[in-house]
């Protein structure tokens, strides 16, 4: 699947033009819980879902070791393998703070993918609704339903 769904359209062209300009093989956008709002390039639902949860944890975990280090959590991280690299970084807007992760290869670069991140977040502040919803904390008895019901929506099923 080489498109981009969205569980809210605002996302879509934003996200399609950072994948178009950093050359990006996969990408998504979710909440610091783990719910994904938006995805590029993943098949099936499963690998979303285990890439959320990876990314999140990564993410968390990440916070506190910069806190614990230099008293700031660290917001980006890069991992490079042996053909693909992974930016892990996050987006902060009105809306509130998200994990963004992409994965590329060899046809892009550390410095491109973060050049166009920025710009990512610039256009997704710019795109999202200007009524901004009160930023909650994801409730344990509703986040199952609300994980279903965004890749439902993200993979045709809803």
């Amino acid at each position: 699947m080489n498109a981009v769904t969205v569980v809210e359209s605002w996302i879509e062209r934003p996200l399609k033009q950072f994948v178009t300009d950093a050359g990006a093989e996969l990408a998504l956008l979710l909440h610091p819980s783990g719910q994904v709002l938006a995805q590029h390039g993943f098949a099936r639902a499963v690998d979303v879902m285990s890439a959320c949860a990876l990314a999140a944890g990564i993410h968390a975990s990440a916070g506190e070791l910069g806190r614990l280090l230099d008293g700031q959590p660290f917001r980006g991280l890069h991992h490079v393998g042996r053909e693909r690299q992974i930016f892990l970084a996050e987006a902060l807007w009105p809306r509130g703070a998200y994990i963004f992760l992409t994965v590329f290869g060899a046809e892009s670069s550390l410095g491109l993918v973060r050049l166009y991140f920025d710009e990512l977040v610039l256009s997704l502040a710019a795109a999202a609704p200007k009524e901004v919803a009160p930023t909650t904390p994801a409730l344990a008895e509703h986040f199952e339903r609300d994980l279903n019901r965004n890749l439902a929506v993200l993979f045709g099923r809803a």
